[in-house]
């Protein structure tokens, strides 16, 4: 099931890490950043009610969404009171699984608002649909995932290793030129034939979409 999740997650764009027991997630959480745990009640040594305590006790306020096939009120109290932040029974459809992960992310409307715009560019993460100068401009799930982290960090540079981080998962090579040819096909999609570019390099030091007049 975790990989039919992750499956469907990476098609969507979303860069995702899979645990296959309670304690792996616990060592997962502690060396890696992440924006949102899918955590499944019945894991293998530590339960899913064990491992949300434990990550609440350390202070993680990392967004949880608790999977569980026990649907009694008790069973979701517990959950909750553990600090889950939702509580999804199954069987569930993805696409509903897909909405209470989206709520979760966009929480604090703030920090992760649905539509981004830099100059005439706009990126719906709503719709992952994304437009320059009115234009819709066709993107694959990855070339979407790569432009709306940069575009969530509009005017910040962003390293290779932060990119790798939070568009790309643990089978990531840092050492192949993947996120290059990224660029380069984002580049021209982009920026294209536009005489205003957004999309820029620092050599040795990372990538930053700003625009510069």
């Amino acid at each position: 099931m975790a990989n039919v999740i992750a499956k469907g997650l990476r098609e969507q764009s979303y860069a995702v890490d899979v645990a296959e027991d309670g304690e792996a997630g616990l060592y997962q959480t502690s060396i890696n950043d992440y924006d949102l745990i899918v955590l499944d009640v019945l894991l293998p040594h530590r339960d899913g009610y064990e491992v949300c305590r434990e990550l609440r006790t350390r202070g993680d306020a990392t967004p949880i969404l608790m999977l569980t096939a026990r649907a009694t009120v008790d069973d979701r109290l517990t959950g909750f009171e553990a600090g889950a932040d939702d509580y999804l029974t199954k069987p569930f459809s993805f696409r509903e699984l897909l909405a209470r992960i989206h709520a979760l992310l966009r929480r604090d409307s703030k920090l992760r608002p649905d539509l981004l715009e830099i100059e005439d560019l706009i990126v719906d993460s709503a719709s992952h649909r994304v437009s320059r100068a009115s234009h819709h401009v066709e993107l694959t799930a990855k070339e979407y995932a790569l432009l709306e982290y940069l575009a969530r960090h509009a005017g910040q540079l962003v390293s290779r290793a932060e990119i790798a981080a939070h568009v790309w998962d643990q089978t990531f090579d840092p050492f192949s030129n993947t996120i290059e040819v990224y660029m380069n096909r984002l580049r021209k999609k982009i920026d294209g034939n536009h005489s205003l570019k957004l999309l820029h390099t620092r050599r040795g030091e990372g990538y930053i979409l700003e625009s510069r007049h």
